[in-house]
């Protein structure tokens, strides 16, 4: 399996009482689908995984195979801190059928190099799915470096690529430069993805696509077919609504926004609160001007 392109980390709908809202969850798969998305990612930061049992993760994923009935590709957060958490995670992601695993290097314990390719290799070795790394210092407190990140592709040929959000474009390069054939680099963070796919990247998994996704995917596909002049009068155009995105913690701003757009209740589970009201002030006033950059979303 190859993986490129556009792939929304979607956010996890909640019924005011905390329960996971389904109909809602399915309503924007259909909306992610409509706006010619490549893929949907399930249950990952953006999603809230971190709150999500693992009966409700898995009850995600299969609603997520079924409903979108290989229109598009379901990936799975399944990663943890821990291995044999995280390994039972990708059990039950591949029994409902997914088609790749999004795995986040294990966030407070701080392993070694040694520890984390022994991680991944055992995931890896645990179920057939294909795998993507995913390295986010700012949440796990580690980096994973180029070389880290390699050798791990080197020793699991079914770790097909890495969501890269370090935000460390010359980490990046050097992951581009020296990557085996099966591997690919993703962008993590919404704003990089153009310089990411002009340097060689091969797409994204993002944020901002949950509520612009044909606008951002057409940045997306420009970038990808080397028409950087389109591409860049859409990053220009989108470039407050990438800032708006972490004017708090994700998934804060983008839940609210999709509230005020109708897809969702402004719900979310703690430690995570809905935004402060002078963030949803300055939020209100970007979704008021969303409809001028909404290509057909």
């Amino acid at each position: 399996m190859q993986i490129s392109g556009l792939h929304t980390a979607v956010v996890t709908p909640f019924h005011p009482d905390g329960d996971v809202d389904h109909t809602a969850f399915l309503r924007l798969l259909d909306m992610q689908i409509a706006g010619g998305v490549d893929g949907v990612v399930v249950t990952g930061s953006t999603g809230e995984a971190a709150t999500l049992s693992l009966d409700e993760r898995t009850l995600l994923w299969r609603a997520a195979v079924e409903h979108c009935a290989g229109r598009v590709t379901v990936t799975a957060g399944i990663g943890t801190n821990d291995t044999r958490s995280t390994i039972e995670n990708a059990r039950a992601a591949q029994q409902a059928g997914v088609d790749a695993l999004l795995i986040v290097s294990p966030y407070y314990n701080k392993p070694s190099t040694s520890g984390l390719l022994a991680h991944f290799r055992a995931v890896h070795d645990a179920v057939t799915t294909p795998q993507i790394i995913y390295n986010v210092p700012g949440r796990t407190g580690q980096n994973m470096s180029a070389q880290t990140q390699l050798a791990i592709a080197e020793a699991c040929p079914n770790i097909i690529a890495t969501k890269e959000a370090s935000a460390n474009l010359e980490q990046m390069g050097e992951i581009i430069a020296h990557a085996p054939d099966h591997f690919a680099l993703l962008a993590g963070d919404d704003v990089l993805a153009l310089p990411i796919i002009a340097s060689g990247g091969r797409g994204v998994i993002a944020v901002i696509s949950n509520y612009f996704p044909r606008t951002y995917g057409a940045l997306i596909r420009a970038a990808m077919q080397s028409d950087i002049a389109t591409a860049r009068e859409l990053q220009d155009a989108l470039l407050p609504y990438f800032a708006a995105n972490f004017i708090e913690t994700n998934p804060l701003p983008v839940k609210y926004i999709m509230h005020k757009l109708g897809y969702c209740a402004n719900v979310l589970r703690l430690p995570l609160v809905p935004v402060t009201d002078a963030s949803a002030h300055a939020l209100d006033d970007l979704v008021a001007t969303i409809d001028d950059l909404r290509l057909v979303s």
